[in-house]
């Protein structure tokens, strides 16, 4: 049967894998910030937020950063600050998996421990400077769902009332037990307050709805470093 000629569907989703090329630029532009820098941090990270991991990077570059999570744009030899996360194992070709082919002395020990929820930071600002920005750093957001609860949360009646009685399709629908009394939003049976979530427990997507509505911030945006590297003396120190 002859192949139709007709007009096909081209998903324009689709994204071009990363190349080889586009790889080894990552490495390159990972070794030059190292080259470009006194000394290089390796930090974990808690309820990523990229709006909130923007500003880490301007903090550290001091102006233009990118949206995206990762910094594997080419060039950034300059000495300004730069942070790599999302591409751990492009990260330990860069810094070396062993003594034989790391790229500066002791770096294969930053190798061994880089896995999971991690990152690097490039920096020739002092440890002083570093370690008290990321031991003040701590930001406030709303929980998404997955994450595990830090506390038990009640709702008062008084939270409640506050919301337009528009909102109470939305609310039932999100598993809230309210209603309209004396054209006010007001909970079944004339309790005094509902349990939205539990410590400990993992959070759902309706409690975590719930909790954006009446404002409740439980996930917090931290950064722990790890240990530091040292150019000059190749030093590593752990935290």
């Amino acid at each position: 049967m002859p192949k139709s000629r007709r007009a096909q569907r081209v998903a324009l989703t689709k994204t071009a894998k990363k190349t080889r090329e586009h790889k080894s630029n990552y490495v390159d532009t990972v070794r030059s910030a190292i080259d470009s820098n006194d000394r290089l941090y390796l930090f974990s990270y808690e309820n990523m937020r990229s709006n909130h991991f923007k500003d880490v990077r301007l903090h550290f570059r001091g102006g233009n950063a990118k949206d995206s999570m990762d910094d594997d744009e080419e060039g950034g030899g300059n000495g300004e600050g730069r942070l790599f996360l999302g591409k751990n194992k492009l990260l330990q070709i860069a810094l070396g998996r062993s003594s034989e082919d790391e790229y500066s002395d002791n770096l294969h020990q930053l190798s061994k421990i880089l896995s999971g929820s991690v990152g690097i930071l490039c920096t020739s600002q002092t440890p002083k400077d570093v370690e008290s920005y990321f031991a003040n750093l701590a930001v406030e957001d709303f929980a998404r769902a997955g994450q595990t609860a830090p506390q038990t949360v009640m709702l008062s009646q008084s939270q409640i009332e506050t919301h337009p009685v528009s909102m109470v399709e939305q609310f039932r629908k999100l598993g809230l037990p309210v209603e309209v009394k004396n054209g006010r939003v007001a909970f079944v049976g004339g309790r005094e307050e509902w349990e939205v979530c539990k410590e400990g427990k993992e959070l759902s997507v309706e409690q975590c709805k719930i909790l954006t509505h009446m404002g409740l911030k439980l996930a917090v945006f931290r950064i722990e470093l790890v240990c530091r590297w040292e150019k000059e003396e190749g030093t590593v120190e752990e935290f």
